[in-house]
């Protein structure tokens, strides 16, 4: 018997944004089982968290189909469960998590948690239109940004076209694995007070057709957004509204780092049977 939370992330009222099952006490299992308890959840993303020589807790974070070094909503989500669960206890509003892009920062503040990305790396795709057979619909200038997850990010005319959008998920997941991807997040200007951006991420070669709050797709925007020294030091994004959700990302830039931010709310809290 194992502690095991679904948190939702990006909202702080229950099933408006990113859900991600959290299994603690997970020390004893292995890859395989915990790649099959992901299958089984069949979330965008399961965690599972262990104790850490190195940080207040590891961190492993699975698709349902394979393990990611980092993941945006999940670290976010864990951590809150971690906290509630009594197995991190931030020092001056501070945490730090092991996992697979290494040791990374924590910053609790009131009821948003942030985490400070890793670098992203990111690479300019040239005339990706005519070499890629770029989907209809979707923006010819792209960025391949990676975090982790490696993320192709273009921008849209306005949110109306945005939120128009409907890929060709079959299309989309071939070309998205042509160019090394896992997948393409998308964004436009909100126009509307409150939020600066809304974005959208699609990942269907992952298995995940919409994501509905993307917290490495997010970060990826800011970096776009950076790149073209376009970013805002700190903005507030929306996602998910197509999908019945209203997550409310919180993003900070500067030259030498992104951060990203969001509250957290548990939705289910009890046992897994191993």
């Amino acid at each position: 018997m194992r502690r095991f939370k679904q948190v939702d992330v990006f909202t702080d009222r229950p099933f408006l944004g990113n859900p991600v099952a959290v299994v603690l006490d997970a020390e004893d299992l292995d890859a395989a089982a915990m790649q099959r308890i992901a299958g089984w959840t069949n979330l965008s993303e399961t965690t599972f968290v262990l104790p850490s020589q190195v940080a207040d807790y590891r961190l492993r974070i699975f698709t349902p189909r394979r393990e990611l070094p980092f993941a945006g909503h999940p670290t976010i989500g864990s951590a809150y469960a971690a906290m509630r669960a009594g197995l991190a206890t931030p020092r001056e509003g501070e945490l730090t998590q092991e996992c697979g892009a290494g040791r990374l920062a924590l910053r609790v503040e009131e009821t948003k948690i942030y985490v400070r990305s890793p670098e992203p790396k990111v690479t300019p795709l040239d005339n990706v239109a005519s070499a890629f057979g770029i989907p209809p619909g979707l923006p010819a200038r792209l960025l391949k940004v990676e975090v982790g997850p490696v993320w192709l990010v273009g921008e849209m005319s306005d949110a109306a076209a945005l939120a128009a959008l409907k890929p060709d998920m079959t299309a989309l997941a071939e070309w998205t694995t042509s160019l090394g991807a896992t997948g393409i997040t998308v964004f436009a200007t909100s126009g509307e007070a409150g939020s600066a951006v809304h974005v959208r991420s699609f990942a269907p070669a992952g298995g995940v057709p919409e994501d509905p709050v993307c917290g490495s797709g997010n970060i990826s925007v800011a970096a776009y957004l950076r790149h073209f020294e376009r970013a805002e030091s700190s903005y507030v994004a929306r996602q998910g509204m197509q999908l019945g959700r209203e997550g409310r990302v919180y993003m900070r830039v500067d030259k030498r780092a992104i951060w990203l931010g969001g509250e957290a709310v548990a939705c289910v809290e009890g046992m897994l049977v191993t």
